[in-house]
C-alpha cells in the first residue's frame, strides 16, 4: 500500500465515522500480555524479531511499576496434549511451545510479576476469557487498562476487544506490542485505533502514568 493509499484509506474511515477519541480515566492498570520466551529465541518456531519491542515493554513496566498503578502480567500455560485448549490448539500448532515441559512459555528475563503483581494463566488468545481478570480489574476500580505484549494480531489484539467489552478503556501502547509481520502489524494497530482502542506512542503513556503518579500523591497527601 503506498502513501497516498493509506491516506485515503484513513479519510475514508474518518468519513465513515469510525476513530472516536476514548478519553482515559484515572485509575489505568498495565495488561502485560504472554511476554514469552518463545517470541525472542531463535530456536523457537515462534521467534518473532521482536526485541525492540520487548525493550519498550521494560520501560513501560517501570513506568507502570512507578507510578503504582496495578500490574497484571499473563502466561500461556498448557497440558503436554494441549487438550485444555481445545480448537485453538487444534488450528494453532505453534502452541505446543506453551505445553507442560517446554521452556519458551518462561517470562523473558526482566518482565516477570512480582508476588505483589497478578499473574494470569490462560489457555485462549483473551486475558479475560475464562480468567478472573474482569474481577479483579473492577473490584479495584480500574477504569482504563494499558496494553503491551505478544503478539498484536493474537493475543494482543483479543486483549483489547475484550478490556474494551468489559468496559474498561483500552490504550495499546505501539512500540511496546509486536509481531512477526510488520504489515500485520500495522494493519492490527490501525484496525484497533479505529474500532475499539487508542493507540498511543510510549512516550505518551509514559506522560500519562506520570501524571497518574502525581495525582495519586496528591490524594495521599490529602488524606
Amino acid at each position: 500500500m503506498t502513501t497516498a493509499d493509506r491516506i485515503e484509506q484513513a479519510a475514508d474511515y474518518v468519513r465513515a465515522g469510525f476513530g472516536q477519541e476514548l478519553r482515559p480515566g484515572n485509575r489505568p492498570a498495565l495488561v502485560l500480555v504472554d511476554p514469552a520466551r518463545a517470541y525472542i529465541d531463535p530456536e523457537c518456531p515462534l521467534y518473532a524479531g521482536v526485541e525492540s519491542n520487548v525493550e519498550a515493554m521494560k520501560a513501560l513496566l517501570a513506568a507502570a511499576r512507578a507510578a503504582g498503578i496495578p500490574v497484571v502480567v499473563t502466561e500461556v500455560r498448557l497440558r503436554a496434549d494441549g487438550a485444555d485448549a481445545g480448537v485453538f490448539f487444534k488450528k494453532s500448532g505453534t502452541l505446543v511451545a506453551f505445553c507442560e515441559g517446554s521452556p519458551y512459555g518462561e517470562f523473558i528475563e526482566g518482565l516477570e510479576p512480582t508476588c505483589a503483581e497478578m499473574l494470569v494463566t490462560k489457555k485462549y488468545p483473551s486475558a479475560f476469557f475464562g480468567t478472573t481478570l474482569n474481577s479483579h480489574l473492577t473490584s479495584l476500580g480500574v477504569d482504563t487498562v494499558l496494553i503491551a505484549g505478544l503478539s498484536t494480531s493474537g493475543c494482543v489484539r483479543a486483549t483489547t476487544l475484550d478490556a474494551m467489552q468489559h468496559g474498561f478503556i483500552p490504550i495499546v501502547v505501539e512500540e511496546a506490542v509486536g509481531d512477526r509481520d510488520s504489515s500485520i502489524h500495522n494493519s492490527n494497530l490501525f484496525d484497533m485505533q479505529q474500532k475499539m482502542a487508542e493507540v498511543w506512542p510510549l512516550a505518551r503513556a509514559q506522560d500519562y502514568l506520570a501524571e497518574i503518579s502525581t495525582l495519586h500523591d496528591a490524594d495521599r497527601v490529602r488524606i
